[in-house]
């Protein structure tokens, strides 16, 4: 190939470069979502009574699994589906489409995704197990490297609580974590 050629092939017009400073629009959905799952992890936090914390907390973990993952629905029993959505922030229990992408930087991949998503249904069932071992003696969720799972970890807790104090405690711990994912999207 010629050099003048190949100088056209690699040449990067001022439109290639403007579409390049743009966020990769699934980064841009992520943090949406992200966004999404702070409101409902603010609310559940500042909840008047335990119902409406389970609300936030059942909407929370739905944004997060999506619609084929683990738990997703009507998880509080009140006859919605709060969080309702066509694609999770993370992959589902067959590996379907999420809206979290592993190239967008190497913190979404490290601190978002956790690692590989290569067995989705195992990654699915580790947490499953942590929520199982759970006690508040024995906190498993630092072991878990996805942070979006242990928002997930501490929203299926508070599914299963009597106890509105508590319910609160846990949307706290869910906090730090949804602090965690965010910085995920900006900061490498």
């Amino acid at each position: 190939m010629p050099p003048a050629a190949e100088l056209q092939l690699n040449r990067v017009t001022p439109k290639a470069e403007a579409a390049r400073a743009l966020p990769h629009p699934s980064t841009h959905s992520a943090r949406e979502r992200l966004d999404q799952i702070a409101a409902e992890v603010s609310a559940w936090r500042g909840a008047p009574n335990l119902s409406k914390a389970k609300r936030h907390a059942e909407a929370a973990r739905n944004l997060i699994v999506g619609p084929t993952g683990p738990g997703y629905g009507d998880a509080d029993g009140d006859g919605k589906v709060s969080g309702a959505n066509a694609t999770g922030l993370l992959p589902g229990l067959k590996g379907s489409a999420a809206l979290t992408v592993p190239a967008a930087n190497t913190c979404v991949a490290r601190d978002l995704l956790g690692g590989s998503w290569e067995d989705p249904a195992g990654r699915w069932a580790v947490l499953q197990a942590k929520i199982a071992a759970w006690r508040p003696d024995n906190n498993t969720f630092p072991t878990l490297p996805s942070h979006a799972q242990r928002i997930v970890g501490w929203a299926s807790l508070t599914l299963g609580s009597v106890n509105l104090n508590r319910a609160r405690e846990y949307a706290g711990h869910a906090n730090i974590h949804v602090d965690v994912s965010r910085a995920a999207l900006t900061r490498c």
